[in-house]
């Protein structure tokens, strides 16, 4: 799984928490 930190695994090239983590 992708931690908060992590680079989002949807291509934007933000952190996780900064984009599709942000929601969840």
């Amino acid at each position: 799984k992708v931690g908060r930190n992590d680079p989002c695994p949807c291509g934007s090239g933000k952190k996780y928490k900064a984009c599709c983590g942000r929601n969840g």
